[in-house]
């Protein structure tokens, strides 16, 4: 247990300590972002504390934070799978500042975490609640998450405009997927089937819509702009509409 909460102790630590440098080096930033000034006594209450000030002018930030709080601090997975997003973000972004940067400024990142805290909820049967929130963010964000989309650990959110996912998908670990991508139902399935499901390191181009219970393949590519509506193999690159494909190469991702 304790190899396995390490890293994420590890990430936590780091953010602290880059975020705690920042606000001594530009003490302006927080006030400007509308953080709270107290400081953090760890990294839930900052994730919390950048959740709820993102969010700010569409809800209470007082009562975002504090529900942000409670999911972090209540669902140690989550929390977990929540800082290796970042620091996956913070990895793969071309931008400097790193994970202190990632955190404040990625409305990706936000919107990822977002979803993580209306997950908690409606996992643990507070479904109003868990939509409320759903619906909070949306408007924050301009996504539209169902909270019991699942997702796995390390997400890249890259931009998150326009990010839909409907109740069923599933996200697996390392996946990568820019603006404006769909993950929704054809509305002639039905039960528990209805959405995609992404194996893990797939990667989505802006724009890629992709309908049903279909299964994305672990390493797959989807090209920007394609239209999915057929299971894609492991390894395999789709473009299109509808989308087609061939085996991934090196020549064949460049552009995605």
């Amino acid at each position: 247990m304790e190899q396995q909460e390490r890293p994420y102790q590890t990430i936590a630590e780091r953010l602290l300590a880059e975020v705690a440098d920042l606000y001594r080096r530009k003490p302006d930033i927080p006030t400007l972002l509308g953080l709270s000034p107290i400081e953090p006594g760890d990294a839930a209450d900052l994730l919390a504390d950048v959740l709820a000030s993102a969010a700010t002018g569409q809800s209470d930030a007082a009562r975002l934070r504090y529900h942000a709080m409670e999911a972090f601090k209540a669902d140690a997975e989550s929390f977990g799978a929540a800082l290796v997003d970042i620091e996956t973000t913070a990895r793969k972004n071309f931008e400097p500042g790193g994970l202190s940067a990632t955190l404040l400024y990625s409305r990706g990142v936000h919107a990822v975490l977002a979803h993580r805290v209306a997950h908690f909820y409606w996992t643990t049967d507070e479904r109003d609640l868990a939509l409320a929130l759903k619906a909070v963010f949306g408007r924050a964000f301009s996504t539209d998450v169902h909270p019991a989309a699942r997702f796995g650990k390390g997400i890249w959110l890259d931009h998150g405009l326009g990010f839909v996912v409907g109740e069923t998908a599933i996200i697996g670990d390392d996946v990568s997927i820019w603006h404006g991508v769909t993950l929704g139902s054809t509305l002639k399935d039905s039960g528990e089937r209805r959405h995609p499901r992404l194996g893990s390191g797939v990667t989505v181009g802006a724009d890629a819509v992709l309908l049903g219970g279909i299964d994305v393949g672990a390493g797959a590519v989807i090209a920007a702009g394609s239209v999915v509506l057929k299971d894609v193999e492991p390894g395999t690159t789709v473009a299109g509409v509808p989308a087609k494909g061939k085996p991934r190469t090196e020549t064949s991702f460049k552009g995605i």
